[in-house]
């Protein structure tokens, strides 16, 4: 889905990622820099060549779950450094869950140290394989049980979006709004969460960072265009003016 590459790519640099790599098919490509020169875009068949010098790796954002899709996240688990952040959003979540047992070991063996998961609840019910009901009437726990069995930061994302960490660490954010229940939203959070790694980030400060961002985007969006207008693309446009206020 080349929108979900779009989002997540010009999230990281809007919020300030110095240099992005777009790794994908040729139609994803070609349509996404249609619309940004912005972009630096790689073939997937070509993602071993460059990936050992990134610094933080983003799967997910419309992946889609079909055969070249599982042997693109596949290509990801045994190129990257153990050492590398990885961000695991969308269908690099489902391909997970979906029951693949041999792609699981090779994800957990390889004992990545710096991992953050950014499910929905939907996604996490299938990670954790059971109901979306459990999931938002146990949301801390069962935040806490992906971070467990994957070694990762989890950020649990609904109305009052989970963060938790393997050490413990844990914030729940207040910032956002009901205009953000929008397609794309969540693209946007991952590449302002990875935005924030590559530029040296805790994985877990960045990942709550970017989620307070993100909704602070969002509350400015609504003021301007109201709860019913607002759009995914809109929050990149408003991310400069979180910023300040944040810093301010």
């Amino acid at each position: 889905m080349p929108g979900a590459g779009y989002l997540s790519s010009v999230s990281a640099l809007k919020i300030g990622c110095g240099y992005c790599f777009l790794c994908s098919t040729e139609r994803a490509i070609n349509a996404i820099s249609a619309q940004t020169q912005n972009v630096v875009f790689i073939p997937h068949s070509k993602i071993s060549q460059i990936i050992s010098d990134i610094d933080v790796i983003e799967i997910g954002c419309g992946l889609s779950t079909n055969n070249t899709a599982v042997s693109l996240f596949s290509k990801v688990i045994d190129c990257a450094y153990a050492s590398t952040p990885i961000v695991v959003d969308a269908d690099a979540i489902n391909i997970l869950a979906e029951n693949n047992i041999d792609l699981q070991y090779d994800f957990i063996s390889k004992k990545f140290e710096k991992i953050v998961f950014t499910p929905h609840p939907k996604e996490a019910s299938r990670l954790l394989n059971c109901s979306v009901e459990n999931i938002l009437e146990n949301i801390e726990v069962c935040a806490k049980k992906i971070t467990k069995k994957y070694n990762c930061v989890t950020v649990l994302k609904t109305h009052k979006t989970f963060i938790c960490s393997p050490n413990g660490r844990s914030y729940t954010n207040t910032t956002g709004n009901n205009s953000m229940a929008k397609a794309g939203s969540g693209d946007v959070l991952t590449g302002m969460i990875s935005g924030l790694i590559a530029q040296g980030m805790d994985i877990f400060e960045a990942s709550c960072l970017g989620v307070y961002l993100h909704g602070l985007c969002g509350d400015l969006a609504k003021e301007k265009l109201t709860e019913y207008s607002v759009m995914a693309e809109d929050l990149i446009s408003f991310i400069p003016n979180a910023i300040k206020i944040f810093l301010s």
